[in-house]
Parts: structure tokens; sequence; C-alpha cells
């Protein structure tokens, strides 16, 4: 937003309209929230019309992707079956799994068991049995766009304890979502998941967090859930971030698996869950493309 642009220049977000019809105002509005002392995004986590709609072609492939997991996962199958249904399918509808290869990381999706936090790896030797849960998430890329997104689910009988861990997790995730609104911050969603996760005796890992998706697996903003209303980065439309919070039944301490620094665990052994949408910032409020 530091390039001067004319008021009759074409405007930066590639509408074809001219600045001063188009997002003048909007850069204006900006620059005053910038001027006060508060984080804003830049130009380029802003998504226009035609990267919204490739986003949300991948994402219908990422949903289709969870929707069969939820439909087929039972106790006794192994979640290298997982990996190999989330290969074979998201390459089938034409897409490929973000995961494989990312920075190393050697399978198509992760799934984390119990007191996995995240990134837990697939394996023939995990075989899911009555009582566990287990988060799948999901990533896709198609035709260079990116979609993400997580569900919990619940194997078998579970415990009390598990199962409302589960459901609060989910709870904290739609009450982040209410405030998801142009012109708000971060930070008012990431107080209410965190107050909600709270209240019923749990706790947020701090050090990972959600991320802005879309042109890229990871791109800004950060998003974190141990954080204050009217903090962090101001939310405008346009910007695409995921809604992902670790919420931990015991204390949000957690470790990284030294063997292959990917799987991260809880470091008093106790269990965790995750939900994640991807969500849209919309000129009256969120759009969830991805669940």
């Amino acid at each position: 937003m530091s390039v001067k642009i004319g008021r009759n220049d074409p405007c930066w977000c590639g509408s074809g309209r001219k600045y001063k019809a188009c997002h003048q105002n909007f850069d204006e509005r900006i620059a005053k929230i910038a001027a006060e002392g508060h984080k804003v995004p830049t130009h380029d986590i802003i998504k226009n019309a035609d990267q919204i709609a490739g986003i949300k072609q991948s994402a219908k492939i990422n949903v289709a992707v969870l929707d069969y997991i939820e439909e087929h996962i039972h106790a006794g199958m192994s979640t290298a079956e997982i990996d190999k249904i989330v290969y074979d399918m998201t390459t089938s509808m034409g897409g490929i799994p973000a995961p494989l290869n990312y920075e190393g990381y050697p399978y198509s999706v992760c799934t984390s068991v119990n007191d996995q936090v995240c990134h837990g790896f697939p394996s023939e030797d995990v075989i899911l049995k009555d009582g566990d849960i287990i988060n799948v998430d999901c990533s896709t890329i198609l035709n260079g766009y990116f979609s993400d997104s997580s569900r919990m689910f619940c194997i078998g009988e579970v415990s009390p304890e598990k199962k409302k861990l589960v459901e609060v997790t989910k709870e904290c995730v739609e009450l982040g979502l209410k405030e998801v609104k142009p012109w708000g911050f971060l930070g008012d969603m990431g107080q209410a998941v965190h107050d909600h996760a709270f209240a019923n005796g749990y706790t947020v890992v701090r050090e990972i967090g959600g991320h802005g998706v879309g042109l890229e697996f990871h791109e800004e903003p950060w998003v974190g859930y141990n954080t204050k209303r009217g903090t962090d980065m101001l939310m405008v439309p346009g910007m695409i971030f995921t809604i992902e919070p670790m919420v931990n039944m015991g204390k949000p301490d957690i470790f990284v698996n030294e063997e292959n620094d990917w799987e991260i665990y809880t470091q008093d052994g106790l269990p965790s869950a995750q939900w994640e949408i991807m969500v849209l910032v919309t000129e009256d409020g969120a759009e969830v493309l991805s669940w």
C-alpha cells in the first residue's frame, strides 16, 4: 500500500475499475486505522474475485474428502488408510494434497490421535480403537489455489471427558466465527475462542495457530487464540484465514517428537482437540469456505 496510485489509475486489485471507484476509500480507511497504531493487512493478502473463485473450487475438494472420511472412519482402521483415501480422492478430483512434501512432510494428511496436538504421521501401526479421538487435517491445492480444514472424530464409545473436549473445541470455533466481521480485529475472534475454552477448564496452545491461506499454504496473518479484543491484525473484506484452535484438556505445554521433528504432543499426556475452518471476510460478515 506504499505504492502511490492515481485516482484514475487501474485499481491494484485487478478489477479493471479506476482506483477512485474501487479501493481508494478502502485504502484510506485502512491507513487511518494503521495511523492509530493497529496492525493492518497489505494488499498481497487481500484476495480479488477471481482468486476467491479459484480458492472456493479448491475448497470443494477439501470438504468432499473430509465428508468421505467422516462417513467411513471406524475402529480397526489404520491412519495409513486415511492417508491413502485423502491422496486417492484428492488426485482423482484433479487436486494435489498440500501437505505432501511440504517442507519435507512425507504424507498427504495429518492424523493426530488423543494426546497428539497436530501434525500426526499416518501409519500402518496406528490402528484406531474404541475410545480414541482423532483430528484429520486435510489441505488441497487445485490450479494453484489452496484450501485447508480439519475435523475431529470420536471412534466408538468415547469417554464423557473426551467427548466434552471435542464438543467445546467446536463451540470455540463457532464462537470465534461470530466475531469475524470487516473492520474488527483478529483479537476479537481470539478472545472469544480463549474465553470459552478456559470457562470449560481447558487451555489453548500458544505456539501454534491459524494462518492466512489461499494463494499459498501458509500466509500472513498468523492467527492466535490467546489474544485480546481490539488487538492483532485488522480484518477487512477479501482476507482469508483459518480458525483452528488446539484446545488441551490439561496444560497448554507441548513438545515436538525429536525423531521426526513434526509430530506435536501435549506435555502432560492429556488429550487435545482441534477443529479447523477456512474463513473469507466479506463486506458484511464472514463466509466459511472449508470445514
